[in-house]
């Protein structure tokens, strides 16, 4: 099919489905990030805690809008001023928030997360049950679910019901209206009951995602222990016949991307790193700004090695500044960012 034909046959799929050109609905949860105002400690010596917005769907919306995207949340929070708050802050990002639903008995959740002197990440959740987690199926906006070009999720929302059945609902609408389906785990194992149920439950929806991104970490996770460098083990363990693109995210060294027809890697954009909070989230921000604009770079190797240039540069500016949200680059930023690093 020539590249006149697809654009045709794009623009009928979009007429019979009602979909946005480029629209990115991430599905999951909001909450507040509480963070030490010094670096470096237990949460147990932080003097004070600073707020900050969070969740990695949230930060992927703010992420695909401040590159000049369009994106959309779908998400519970409480009917509280945190939840509120979370609210506007999408809204000033220019993310829809249409599709958020306020709950009048659960709060919004909280996370009180550090970064201490070892390099370990530190994380205190106060979900018991947040708001995310009782979302139901009768308050998914279906309407603003089809017309997703890429529907964006994560695993939290598996953990528990009602949030789990509304997960697989929500993917079901997204797949049927024919949204590209994107998926990245964020493992966070302190909020699931065990591993095993962990690694069931991110198992149990891995084969329906078109595009999925992974961390090292994760790998070795999700396959009990394996290399997480090994091209085989990646293959043969975590690609599946109905996904169009794996991508293995390795931080500041870059990525590596897996397709039925090719694979490589990309080297990451050297800069100084202040806080690696939202670098995951800014990279499939970036990634998925490129795809909800071109396809095709699913099916051309370099057209795609570009997007993910760009993606690894997205989340080496985010590193640079302190929290998520307030240092999701701009579409300029980045461009900078990558010309520089040619020169």
């Amino acid at each position: 099919m020539g590249d006149n034909a697809i654009s045709g046959h794009l623009k009928n799929l979009k007429i019979d489905t009602g979909r946005s050109e480029t629209l990115v609905v991430c599905f999951g949860e909001m909450l507040i990030d509480f963070v030490p105002t010094v670096g470096g400690v237990s949460l147990a010596e932080a003097p004070a805690f600073k707020k900050a917005p969070g969740g990695a769907p949230a930060n992927v919306a703010v992420g695909v809008s401040r590159l000049g995207g369009s994106s959309a949340f779908i998400g519970k929070v409480g009917d509280d001023e945190f939840g509120k708050m979370l609210a506007e802050i999408l809204r000033l990002n220019n993310v829809d928030n249409s599709g958020m639903r306020f709950d009048h008995k659960a709060r919004t959740a909280l996370a009180f997360v550090t970064l201490r002197a070892d390099g370990e990440r530190e994380f205190l959740f106060f979900r018991h049950p947040s708001a995310d987690m009782l979302l139901s199926e009768a308050e998914l906006d279906k309407n603003l679910i089809q017309k997703a070009k890429i529907f964006h999720y994560g695993s939290i929302s598996l953990i528990k019901e009602p949030c789990r059945s509304t997960h697989l609902a929500a993917m079901k609408i997204a797949k049927a209206a024919g949204s590209l389906l994107s998926y990245d785990p964020n493992l966070r194992l302190p909020l699931w009951p065990s591993e095993e149920a962990a690694r069931k439950e991110i198992m149990s929806i891995w084969e329906l995602a078109d595009v999925i991104k992974i961390s090292e970490d994760e790998i070795t996770f999700l396959t009990g222990g394996d290399d997480p460098y090994s091209d085989e083990v990646v293959l043969k363990k975590l690609f599946h016949p109905n996904l169009k693109l794996l991508v293995v995210s390795e931080g500041p060294n870059g990525c590596r991307y897996y397709t039925k027809e090719f694979k490589g890697r990309v080297g990451g954009v050297k800069v100084k790193a202040v806080d690696t909070t939202g670098a995951g989230d800014a990279f499939v921000s970036g990634l998925l700004n490129s795809l909800a604009s071109d396809l095709t770079l699913l099916t051309d190797e370099k057209k795609l090695r570009e997007a993910l240039l760009f993606a690894n540069a997205c989340g080496a500016i985010t590193v640079t500044e302190r929290g998520a949200i307030p240092a999701m680059p701009t579409m300029d930023a980045v461009q900078d960012l990558i010309k520089s690093s040619r020169s």
